[in-house]
């Protein structure tokens, strides 16, 4: 199909990248992220949704949701938690440690990026030469990551976060041309935190959160369901491509079936059977999505925005976005031109994160 859907829902929520950390892993070590909601007003203000990542550019580690069995992360390796689950990356299986929420929200007064070292240095050496104990002696890193945070909008409506796996592993391969450009970048610019580092990852982990989107897609089985599986079946798909290029039309579930070539009940049942909701249903919601985008992001009027995207009058558009929003869309539009705070436990001279090593 020509329209690119997948597009479309990115720059709708607003898909964007934040704050930086690089990480030097040494002896025994695991850290310990707290789910996504209670850190997103301190690391991405704004957002109402984090996505944790973390990408391993030297050594090798072990990751696993809370409670989920481990994964073995090596160089070049990224995991991504759509759904801001809490997690735990260790240097070996079935380890845990304290998360500690008050961190992220002193991170944001440091210059980002920034480094960070967890784990345990090796304790002091004999040296036979000297008769005695030699100075202590630093270990040589077993891992070091690169970690931050992709922010998006998931209300009024965003179907592509759902469709997502909770962990989302991408090794290292030939054919993973973004993942792998960002693993070096982020290896590069964590040795030297030259002007524009900061930005230059932020845009890059987008793009690597796109790559890492379609790399699922790619890979899932013929008999998957979701949105992301919807695309590519080939009338659902069309159905889907045909709202997004058209989200303003006065569209019927008798015309798209006529553009897709499908009966009906026949659409209807294979739009539910993928995507989980009927196709009318599905264009009411995308729209308040993009009426959201619109009352945010432009000037343009109330009774503007609800023509544009599909709707007769201001009173109509209004019911149904307070139905969905649960705010009229004027006091929605106020409350969004509020500046995001990022206030919080710790917000002010927290201390620095207790990152724990094995046996405590």
């Amino acid at each position: 199909m020509s329209h690119d859907t997948l597009s479309d829902v990115l720059r709708a929520v607003r898909l964007r990248g934040a704050v930086f950390y690089f990480v030097s892993c040494r002896g025994e070590w695991a850290a310990e992220a707290p789910v996504g909601r209670d850190i997103a007003a301190a690391v991405m203000p704004g957002s109402g949704h984090v996505i944790e990542y973390h990408a391993v550019t030297e050594g090798e580690c072990w990751a696993a949701i809370v409670g989920e069995p481990p994964i073995r992360l090596r160089r070049g390796d990224i995991i991504m938690l759509p759904h801001g689950d809490a997690h735990v990356v260790s240097s070996a299986p079935g380890m845990r440690a304290d998360p500690q929420i008050s961190w992220y929200y002193e991170m944001n007064l440091r210059q980002l990026p920034f480094n960070l070292t967890c784990g345990v240095d090796v304790g002091p050496a004999m040296d036979p030469g000297a008769g005695g104990l030699a100075p202590p002696v630093e270990a040589a890193p077993s891992a070091t990551l690169v970690c931050g945070f992709i922010g998006c909008d998931v209300l009024p409506f965003n179907p592509l976060i759902a469709t997502l796996p909770r962990l989302l592993h991408l090794p290292a391969t030939s054919d993973s041309a973004w993942s792998a450009q960002f693993v070096r970048l982020a290896a590069a610019e964590s040795g030297r935190q030259r002007p524009g580092s900061k930005a230059l990852l932020e845009r890059v982990s987008e793009m690597m959160f796109v790559d890492a989107v379609r790399r699922h897609f790619d890979s899932m089985p013929e008999n998957n369901t979701g949105w992301l599986a919807g695309l590519r079946d080939r009338f659902v798909g069309r159905a889907l491509a045909l709202m997004h290029e058209s989200p303003g039309a006065a569209w019927s579930i008798a015309d798209l079936s006529t553009q897709v070539g499908l009966s009906r009940s026949a659409l209807h049942e294979r739009f539910v059977a993928m995507i989980g909701q009927a196709p009318m249903q599905y264009l009411a919601q995308w729209r308040m999505q993009l009426a959201s985008h619109l009352l945010r992001d432009s000037q343009s009027s109330v009774v503007s925005i609800a023509l544009d995207v599909g709707y007769e009058s201001e009173a109509a558009f209004a019911r149904a976005f307070k139905r969905l929003v649960g705010m009229p869309p004027a006091a929605w539009r106020r409350k969004q031109e509020q500046p995001a705070a990022a206030s919080g436990p710790g917000a002010h001279g927290a201390p620095a994160p207790r990152l724990a090593s094995r046996g405590e």
